[in-house]
């Protein structure tokens, strides 16, 4: 079964740690990214950058409605994602609680599966 860890970190959260300090959390991600790849539980990992450039896109009534970021009503952004294959919903909580950035983060624990269950 995929599972996806989703990180959701407070926005603002990374301009409070120093250029230094950036790189010391990113290196940690790194090397959990490289234990899970290393145990052949990792289908894919990726970190994403502020929602300063992201777009939000509806279609209503055929027409498309783009709202570029920053989103005033957010509090938090999604930062990052690791795409696991795991045995159960319990070894993809596990590894959560082991990921790093649950210690300055919210770790989110979805299976993948169709849009219609």
């Amino acid at each position: 079964m995929s599972y996806m860890l989703l990180i959701h970190e407070t926005i603002g959260q990374r301009l409070t740690r120093s250029e230094a300090e950036g790189h010391a959390v990113y290196e940690r991600m790194l090397r959990f990214a490289d234990d899970l790849k290393s145990r052949g539980l990792l289908l894919g990992v990726e970190s994403l950058v502020s929602q300063e450039s992201a777009a939000r896109i509806q279609v209503k009534s055929g027409r498309a409605l783009v709202v570029d970021g920053p989103f005033a009503e957010a509090k938090e952004m999604v930062g990052g994602f690791f795409l696991l294959s795991c045995k159960s919903r319990e070894e993809a909580v596990a590894i959560a609680k082991q990921c790093p950035a649950a210690e300055w983060a919210t770790v989110e624990v979805r299976e993948t599966g169709p849009c219609y269950t």
